[in-house]
Protein backbone atom coordinates (compact mmCIF):
# COMPACT_ATOMS: atom_id res chain seq x y z
CA UNK A 1 0.00 0.00 0.00
CA UNK A 2 1.30 3.44 -0.94
CA UNK A 3 1.00 5.96 1.89
CA UNK A 4 3.18 8.79 0.56
CA UNK A 5 4.09 10.15 -2.89
CA UNK A 6 6.97 12.61 -3.09
CA UNK A 7 7.44 14.96 -6.04
CA UNK A 8 10.42 16.79 -7.45
CA UNK A 9 9.62 20.31 -8.74
CA UNK A 10 11.60 21.56 -11.75
CA UNK A 11 10.78 19.44 -14.79
CA UNK A 12 8.33 17.28 -12.84
CA UNK A 13 5.55 19.56 -11.60
CA UNK A 14 6.28 22.38 -14.04
CA UNK A 15 8.51 23.20 -17.00
CA UNK A 16 10.57 25.56 -14.86
CA UNK A 17 14.15 24.65 -15.84
CA UNK A 18 14.23 27.24 -18.68
CA UNK A 19 12.97 29.81 -16.15
CA UNK A 20 15.79 28.93 -13.73
CA UNK A 21 18.43 29.23 -16.45
CA UNK A 22 17.05 32.57 -17.69
CA UNK A 23 17.05 33.99 -14.14
CA UNK A 24 20.59 32.74 -13.54
CA UNK A 25 21.88 34.33 -16.74
CA UNK A 26 20.24 37.69 -16.03
CA UNK A 27 21.61 37.76 -12.49
CA UNK A 28 25.09 36.32 -13.10
CA UNK A 29 26.23 37.82 -16.40
CA UNK A 30 26.23 41.51 -15.35
CA UNK A 31 28.19 40.72 -12.21
CA UNK A 32 30.55 38.27 -13.93
CA UNK A 33 31.12 40.59 -16.87
CA UNK A 34 30.84 37.78 -19.38
CA UNK A 35 28.39 35.48 -21.14
CA UNK A 36 27.49 32.34 -19.19
CA UNK A 37 26.33 29.33 -21.18
CA UNK A 38 23.33 27.22 -20.26
CA UNK A 39 25.59 24.19 -19.84
CA UNK A 40 27.90 26.07 -17.50
CA UNK A 41 24.90 26.83 -15.30
CA UNK A 42 23.53 23.28 -15.50
CA UNK A 43 26.92 21.85 -14.54
CA UNK A 44 26.60 23.56 -11.14
CA UNK A 45 23.23 21.96 -10.36
CA UNK A 46 22.97 19.72 -7.32
CA UNK A 47 23.25 22.36 -4.63
CA UNK A 48 20.45 24.92 -4.39
CA UNK A 49 20.63 28.22 -6.30
CA UNK A 50 22.91 29.55 -3.57
CA UNK A 51 25.44 26.92 -4.64
CA UNK A 52 25.22 27.97 -8.28
CA UNK A 53 25.76 31.63 -7.40
CA UNK A 54 28.72 30.75 -5.18
CA UNK A 55 30.26 28.60 -7.91
CA UNK A 56 29.95 31.17 -10.70
CA UNK A 57 30.30 34.56 -8.95
CA UNK A 58 31.68 33.91 -5.46
CA UNK A 59 32.79 37.54 -5.05
CA UNK A 60 29.24 38.79 -5.67
CA UNK A 61 27.27 36.12 -3.81
CA UNK A 62 24.79 38.25 -1.86
CA UNK A 63 23.96 40.55 -4.76
CA UNK A 64 23.82 37.64 -7.18
CA UNK A 65 21.40 35.71 -5.00
CA UNK A 66 19.04 38.65 -4.49
CA UNK A 67 19.14 39.41 -8.22
CA UNK A 68 18.41 35.77 -9.02
CA UNK A 69 15.36 35.69 -6.79
CA UNK A 70 14.13 39.00 -8.21
CA UNK A 71 14.43 37.77 -11.79
CA UNK A 72 13.04 34.35 -10.89
CA UNK A 73 9.87 36.01 -9.65
CA UNK A 74 9.70 38.53 -12.52
CA UNK A 75 10.22 35.87 -15.19
CA UNK A 76 7.85 33.30 -13.71
CA UNK A 77 5.43 34.09 -16.51
CA UNK A 78 7.66 31.78 -18.58
CA UNK A 79 6.13 29.00 -16.52
CA UNK A 80 2.74 30.32 -15.42
CA UNK A 81 1.24 27.00 -14.40
CA UNK A 82 2.21 23.39 -13.73
CA UNK A 83 2.14 20.87 -16.55
CA UNK A 84 -1.35 20.23 -17.87
CA UNK A 85 -2.88 17.39 -15.90
CA UNK A 86 -0.43 17.32 -13.00
CA UNK A 87 -2.79 19.09 -10.59
CA UNK A 88 -5.53 16.60 -11.47
CA UNK A 89 -3.15 13.78 -10.54
CA UNK A 90 -2.20 15.54 -7.29
CA UNK A 91 -5.86 16.09 -6.38
CA UNK A 92 -6.63 12.42 -7.05
CA UNK A 93 -3.77 11.32 -4.79
CA UNK A 94 -4.92 13.70 -2.06
CA UNK A 95 -8.52 12.49 -2.27
CA UNK A 96 -7.38 8.97 -1.37
CA UNK A 97 -5.64 10.09 1.81
CA UNK A 98 -2.16 9.47 0.42
CA UNK A 99 0.31 11.91 1.94
CA UNK A 100 2.01 14.30 -0.47
CA UNK A 101 5.42 15.93 -0.18
CA UNK A 102 7.99 17.76 -2.27
CA UNK A 103 11.72 17.15 -2.15
CA UNK A 104 13.52 19.58 -4.43
CA UNK A 105 17.02 20.85 -4.95
CA UNK A 106 15.66 24.40 -5.13
CA UNK A 107 16.29 26.78 -2.27
CA UNK A 108 13.35 27.58 -0.01
CA UNK A 109 12.77 31.09 -1.34
CA UNK A 110 12.55 30.10 -5.01
CA UNK A 111 10.47 27.03 -4.17
CA UNK A 112 8.03 29.25 -2.29
CA UNK A 113 7.78 31.58 -5.29
CA UNK A 114 6.82 28.69 -7.58
CA UNK A 115 4.42 27.10 -5.13
CA UNK A 116 2.67 30.44 -4.73
CA UNK A 117 2.57 31.03 -8.50
CA UNK A 118 1.10 27.55 -9.08
CA UNK A 119 -1.33 27.80 -6.18
CA UNK A 120 -0.53 24.29 -4.95
CA UNK A 121 1.06 24.78 -1.52
CA UNK A 122 -1.98 23.45 0.32
CA UNK A 123 -1.74 20.01 -1.29
CA UNK A 124 1.62 19.15 0.25
CA UNK A 125 2.19 18.08 3.84
CA UNK A 126 5.94 18.72 3.73
CA UNK A 127 8.30 20.63 1.41
CA UNK A 128 12.00 19.78 1.74
CA UNK A 129 14.30 22.16 -0.14
CA UNK A 130 17.94 22.03 -1.20
CA UNK A 131 21.22 23.02 0.38
CA UNK A 132 23.94 25.36 -0.92
CA UNK A 133 26.50 22.79 0.23
CA UNK A 134 25.51 20.07 -2.21
CA UNK A 135 22.83 17.55 -3.21
CA UNK A 136 20.59 16.39 -0.34
CA UNK A 137 17.60 14.77 -2.01
CA UNK A 138 18.23 11.34 -0.50
CA UNK A 139 18.35 12.88 2.96
CA UNK A 140 15.32 15.02 2.16
CA UNK A 141 13.33 11.91 1.22
CA UNK A 142 14.42 10.16 4.41
CA UNK A 143 13.47 13.22 6.47
CA UNK A 144 9.97 13.33 4.92
CA UNK A 145 9.34 9.66 5.67
CA UNK A 146 10.66 9.96 9.21
CA UNK A 147 8.42 12.94 9.92
CA UNK A 148 5.37 11.16 8.50
CA UNK A 149 6.25 7.79 10.11
CA UNK A 150 6.04 6.03 6.75
CA UNK A 151 8.41 3.32 5.53
CA UNK A 152 10.34 3.63 2.24
CA UNK A 153 8.41 0.66 0.82
CA UNK A 154 5.14 2.53 1.39
CA UNK A 155 6.25 5.54 -0.63
CA UNK A 156 7.55 6.59 -4.03
CA UNK A 157 9.48 9.48 -5.52
CA UNK A 158 8.80 11.15 -8.88
CA UNK A 159 11.61 13.06 -10.59
CA UNK A 160 12.94 13.91 -14.03
CA UNK A 161 16.72 13.38 -13.78
CA UNK A 162 19.12 10.46 -13.25
CA UNK A 163 20.19 12.05 -9.97
CA UNK A 164 16.57 11.79 -8.80
CA UNK A 165 16.71 8.07 -9.48
CA UNK A 166 19.99 7.58 -7.61
CA UNK A 167 18.76 9.69 -4.67
CA UNK A 168 15.62 7.56 -4.44
CA UNK A 169 17.68 4.39 -4.53
CA UNK A 170 19.91 5.76 -1.77
CA UNK A 171 16.79 6.40 0.32
CA UNK A 172 15.39 2.94 -0.45
CA UNK A 173 12.32 4.38 -2.16
CA UNK A 174 10.76 3.18 -5.45
CA UNK A 175 11.14 5.80 -8.16
CA UNK A 176 9.13 6.97 -11.15
CA UNK A 177 10.97 8.78 -13.93
CA UNK A 178 9.01 11.80 -15.10
CA UNK A 179 9.99 12.02 -18.77
CA UNK A 180 7.26 14.37 -19.95
CA UNK A 181 9.22 17.65 -19.91
CA UNK A 182 10.99 18.92 -23.01
CA UNK A 183 14.18 19.03 -20.93
CA UNK A 184 14.03 15.32 -19.95
CA UNK A 185 16.56 12.92 -21.49
CA UNK A 186 14.47 9.78 -21.90
CA UNK A 187 17.29 7.48 -22.99
CA UNK A 188 19.44 8.54 -20.07
CA UNK A 189 16.60 8.09 -17.60
CA UNK A 190 15.85 4.61 -18.93
CA UNK A 191 19.53 3.66 -18.55
CA UNK A 192 19.19 4.24 -14.79
CA UNK A 193 16.35 1.68 -14.60
CA UNK A 194 13.58 3.50 -12.73
CA UNK A 195 10.76 1.36 -11.40
CA UNK A 196 8.41 3.11 -13.83
CA UNK A 197 8.87 5.77 -16.51
CA UNK A 198 6.17 7.87 -18.12
CA UNK A 199 6.58 10.11 -21.15
CA UNK A 200 3.14 11.70 -20.82
CA UNK A 201 1.18 12.97 -17.85
CA UNK A 202 -1.88 11.12 -19.13
CA UNK A 203 -0.02 7.81 -18.69
CA UNK A 204 1.13 8.92 -15.25
CA UNK A 205 -2.45 9.81 -14.28
CA UNK A 206 -3.63 6.35 -15.33
CA UNK A 207 -0.92 4.87 -13.11
CA UNK A 208 -2.04 7.09 -10.23
CA UNK A 209 -5.65 5.98 -10.74
CA UNK A 210 -4.52 2.36 -10.52
CA UNK A 211 -2.64 3.02 -7.28
CA UNK A 212 -5.61 4.81 -5.78
CA UNK A 213 -7.99 1.98 -6.69
CA UNK A 214 -5.72 -0.47 -4.86
CA UNK A 215 -5.75 1.53 -1.63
Amino acid sequence: MIKCIIFDMDGTIGNSLPLCIAAFRKSIEPLAGRIVSDQEIIDTFGPSEEGTIKALIPDHFEQGLEDYLKYYRELHGMCKAPFDGIIDAIKLIKSHDIRLAIVTGKGKRSADISLEAYGISSYFDIVETGSPLGPRKAQGIKDVLERLHISPQESMYIGDTPSDITASRDAGVPVIAAAWAETANREQLQAFHPDEMFTTIEDFKRYVEKICQEQ
